[in-house]
């Protein structure tokens, strides 16, 4: 049996103090918030030589990422090299809710618990069992958890992969950080059922074992699945090997039924859901909105003339 990893260090410095996102001079409560438009869909912005230059690097990041490339792992400039123990909660943060908070705080008690480990939320450029994301941008998605992460959860670092199965991420840590020792994944309840099911493998043991021989998982609870469902689950004769790389998550009754998918559905209903920095990006990116046809016959889409303001920004940073 796996000896169990050490915890988060209290009080540990990030790797370097740093600005918010996008820090522009008055333009609503959130500066993330660079792109926004008048009656006319005119782009205002205003972005500082630090925001560009963040983007710029964070952008170069995710273009190192080749996913045809070996598994591979970076972190953004501001996160602490991986070493030692860490916690990786890979997602797709679309958008970052209060649940993803939540369980990130119980893996931070978690690691606390089992000092020095440090903390990371991670996303990657291939998502597997989810439709292609288009909307908003990976490289928005990145700097909007970052600017929450900074606000929250300041030693919590965030990590990038160019493969999005758990066996290559862990692959793609062990080969990117060899400084790293023990680590665990971060999961809810319907990823280790996704793990565990034989459908995905040609040979499910033989890639259990593969991704069990580099990592452990930390499960947290979702919707009506908690503890004694995962004890059900681990107890199955075909799952009991592989029971002691897999340890519960503790995570509150609040959080469970908390939904991306339903936040980008209907993000006014649910905007006790998300941190008041998603909430502020929604409203003014109108990333989740549809094109919509003007009544002279010409179409408005906010988002889209976000997408081309961003890619000229990056261009003309570059030039």
């Amino acid at each position: 049996m796996l000896v169990l990893a050490r915890g988060l260090e209290k009080g540990l410095p990030r790797a370097s103090t740093r600005h918010r996102p996008y820090d522009f001079p008055a333009i609503g409560m959130y500066s993330l918030s660079f792109l926004c438009y008048n009656k006319s869909m005119d782009v205002v912005f205003q972005p500082s030589k630090q925001t560009i230059e963040r983007l710029r690097r964070i952008q170069a990041l995710l273009d190192q990422l080749h996913p045809g490339a070996p598994p591979k792992a970076a972190v953004l400039p501001d996160s602490l090299a991986p070493r030692g123990s860490v916690i990786v909660f890979p997602g797709a943060f679309n958008p970052p809710t209060k649940a993803h908070l939540a369980m990130l705080r119980q893996a931070q008690r978690y690691a606390n618990q089992h000092a020095p480990m440090h903390l990371y939320a991670a996303f990657s450029k291939v998502t597997v069992d989810k439709e292609r994301v288009e909307r908003p941008l990976l490289l928005d998605r990145v700097l909007l958890l970052s600017d929450v992460l900074h606000d929250t959860m300041p030693y919590t670092g965030i990590m990038l992969f160019n493969r999005g199965l758990y066996v290559e991420q862990a692959e793609a840590v062990r080969h990117s950080f060899p400084a790293v020792q023990w680590l665990y994944f971060l999961i809810g309840f319907d990823k280790i059922v996704q793990i565990l099911d034989p459908r995905y493998y040609s040979n499910r043991d033989a890639a259990l074992k593969e991704l069990f021989s580099q990592a452990q998982l930390l499960v947290a609870p979702r919707g009506r699945y908690g503890s004694n469902a995962l004890a059900r689950l681990l107890n199955q004769p075909e799952n009991r090997a592989f029971a002691h790389f897999i340890h519960e998550l503790p995570l509150s009754d609040i959080y469970r039924m908390v939904s991306s998918t339903q936040v980008r559905q209907r993000p006014k209903k649910h905007r006790r859901d998300i941190p008041p920095e998603v909430e502020e990006f929604i409203r003014t990116t109108h990333a989740y909105e549809p094109a919509v046809r003007q009544a002279d016959g010409s179409v408005a889409d906010y988002y889209g003339e976000r997408i081309k303001a961003l890619e000229a920004l990056l261009k003309n940073a570059n030039a």
